[in-house]
Formats: structure tokens, C-alpha cells, sequence
């Protein structure tokens, strides 16, 4: 482990990084004996992260020439980068709006495998703030936001291992999520923290297809259900509607 600038690194990490952005590189297919050339590194060493990556799926050995180039997974991996920086992007004034309307911290969330992930936010001005979220994941199950996005999907949970995952009682948790889908918005007190309430609604692109999740955090003592049900759900399903729009998508009416 070396330090520089008064921060650690692994020599590996930045090795097999560095490999990684070197494949990247105007298309590149070298062989490892340039690889090892270029980095710095033994043929061995060279060989040992390439074989890791490869493993990963993040490099790809052509075996008749000899020859590395990036896998289909580095691929997938910048996509979703992208997808992501892309979400923010679009969301976030929005957000900025809402939470200036509703003066309560509103943010945008994605589903990654069972859990919900947390990506970006707009603080309340309120004097009585809740925790920032950002970059933090949580079982979808135990959330607003996890909930209103595993609504949308299969909700099937039996013989899913459920036990394993620590799943509450399927047919519980699916005729949650069910009535969820019907109404298109989850509310939960508690699920995120103690005195928490979290109110989260969906967002698609053209082609339908959920993106993420509209979702306000708020105090409950701040969140009655008079202001609940006239005031906040209104106010972001239709700001879930016009991010939606941005992504392309046309709402059919019924």
C-alpha cells in the first residue's frame, strides 16, 4: 500500500485500473506483453490482473492472436454510469422545485438488485432536517422508494428464498406492493429511521420502463395526513409525471 498526497492506494487497484483505461483507449487489443510494457509491470503481474479481470468479465483475451480488449461487463458497468449520470442530470431541477414547493429534502433513488440505492438530493430550508441519504442502499422491502419500484416488476416472492433474504411474510409483502401499484405512490413511517416518513412515486422512460424513484423524506411529525393526501401525493406524482416526460414518455389515458 503507497501513499500519495496524503491518501492511500493499492498498487494493484491502480494497476488494474490503469489497465482497464488502457484498453479503454481508441479501441485498444494489445497483447500483455505490451500491456506489461506499458504499465510497468512483469509478465507475470501483468498476466495474474488480467486473469482477474477476465474472470470478472471486464477483459476479454482474444485466444488466436493473443490479444485483450474490454468485456462485455466494462460495458455494461459504463452504461449503467452513464444511466445514472443521466437520471441526475434530468432530475435534479425538478427536484429543486419540488423540494421548494413542499420545503421538504426530495431525492432520487434507483433499484440495484434487491436493495434501493439513494443517488442524489435537494435538502429541505426547514430549521429540523432529516439525514442525508446519498450513496446509501437499504432492502427494498423496508422503504417507500424500494417498495414503489419492486411494485412495478414481478412480485412474486415465494420459493424465492425469502427466508434466506430476510424477506418479511410473502403474501404480506405482496399484497402491499399490489395495492401500491394500483394507487402508484408508497408511503412508510419508520422505515428509513425512527420518526421518518417517506413517500416515493415512480419514474419511466418512453418506453415505460421504470428509471427510478421520485422520494420525499420528511419528519413525520411534518407529514399529516391532510397534507399527505392533498399536498405532497399530488404535488410529486405530477412531478414524477413531468421527469418522466423528459425520458420521452407519453402517459395513455384510460
Amino acid at each position: 500500500m503507497t501513499s500519495e498526497n496524503g491518501t492511500y492506494s493499492v498498487q494493484a487497484v491502480t494497476k488494474a485500473i490503469e489497465l482497464i483505461e488502457t484498453l479503454a483507449q481508441d479501441g485498444a487489443s494489445p497483447t500483455i506483453a505490451v500491456l506489461a510494457q506499458k504499465l510497468e509491470l512483469s509478465r507475470n503481474k501483468a498476466f495474474r490482473l488480467l486473469a482477474t479481470l477476465e474472470n470478472k468479465g471486464l477483459v476479454e483475451r482474444n485466444e488466436v492472436v493473443g490479444t485483450y480488449s474490454l468485456g462485455l461487463q466494462a460495458y455494461e458497468m459504463a452504461q449503467h454510469i452513464l444511466k445514472s449520470a443521466n437520471l441526475i442530470r434530468l432530475a435534479h431541477p425538478i427536484m429543486e422545485e419540488l423540494a421548494r414547493k413542499l420545503d421538504e429534502s426530495v431525492y432520487i433513488a434507483v433499484m440495484s438488485n434487491d436493495e434501493v440505492l439513494f443517488l442524489d438530493m435537494v435538502d429541505s430550508l426547514q430549521q429540523v432536517k432529516t439525514v442525508d441519504l446519498v450513496g446509501k442502499r437499504f432492502p427494498f422491502f423496508t422503504n417507500a422508494a424500494g417498495k414503489v419500484l419492486k411494485s412495478v416488476t414481478s412480485i412474486d416472492f415465494r420459493g424465492r428464498g425469502a427466508k434466506k433474504r430476510n424477506f418479511p411474510d410473502p403474501q404480506q409483502l405482496e399484497d402491499e406492493l399490489y395495492e401500491i401499484r394500483q394507487k402508484g405512490v408508497a408511503v412508510d413511517f419508520g422505515g428509513l429511521g425512527e420518526g421518518l416518513c417517506a413517500v416515493a412515486v415512480v419514474v419511466r422512460d418512453y418506453a415505460g420502463k421504470v428509471v427510478g424513484a421520485l422520494t420525499l423524506l420528511a419528519p413525520s411529525f411534518r407529514v399529516l395526513q391532510e397534507r399527505l393526501e392533498k399536498e405532497i401525493i399530488p404535488s410529486m406524482l405530477s412531478s414524477a409525471e413531468e421527469l418522466s416526460m423528459k425520458f420521452g414518455y407519453i402517459k395513455i389515458p384510460v
